[in-house]
């Protein structure tokens, strides 16, 4: 189930908060809840992935998309993302989650998230691909920069973000069907 409460709390914070520049980093605090966890006591992957959610929409809000994507009618979607895990957050452990836009290609908005621990330690680092859209696909970045009065040529994407772009034009889609064991 979505946390509604949790993203109308952090939707009435983060309205209170100053404005950001496109690229700065926008922070938000959380606590692992007993229903964020999985059979192994610790942040649930999924839960994980809702989270982020958390710290990209206030992203947006502070930067002026949301004012944006409502003026022009548009939406916000997920297009692609990756996840490395490396440390356990568990029940009712304290993290905050870091998430910045990092810049964009001819289609799509990157933006990176990461988890810190209280302690210092990464938990987690994601990279999503996102999308605007309205009714008829996915509306240019170039457009949308304009619509919010900034510069419309991204700064360079990192190189380790440009081979993951580079990874994923290569991945067949739709799946083969050929690849996949025959439905029992």
């Amino acid at each position: 189930m979505y946390p509604i409460v949790r993203f109308a709390k952090d939707s009435f914070r983060t309205a209170r908060m100053p404005r950001i520049g496109l690229f700065e980093t926008h922070v938000s605090r959380h606590l692992c809840w007993p229903w964020d966890i999985d059979p192994w006591m610790e942040l649930n992957n999924g839960r994980t992935l809702t989270l982020y959610d958390l710290g990209r929409i206030p992203l947006a809000m502070r930067t002026g998309l949301i004012d944006t994507l409502r003026r022009e009618g548009w939406g916000l979607t997920v297009a692609g993302s990756v996840v490395r895990y490396r440390r356990r957050i568990r029940t009712f452990d304290r993290f905050e989650t870091r998430s910045r836009l990092i810049g964009w290609d001819n289609r799509f908005l990157y933006i990176e998230q990461s988890m810190w621990k209280t302690d210092g330690e990464c938990a987690s680092h994601a990279l999503f691909r996102s999308a605007i859209t309205d009714r008829n696909g996915i509306v240019a970045p170039e457009r949308i920069a304009q619509a919010m009065g900034v510069d419309p040529v991204s700064k360079p994407l990192p190189d380790w973000v440009e081979a993951w772009i580079a990874a994923e034009d290569q991945r067949p889609w739709p799946p083969m069907q050929d690849d996949l064991p025959p439905v029992a």
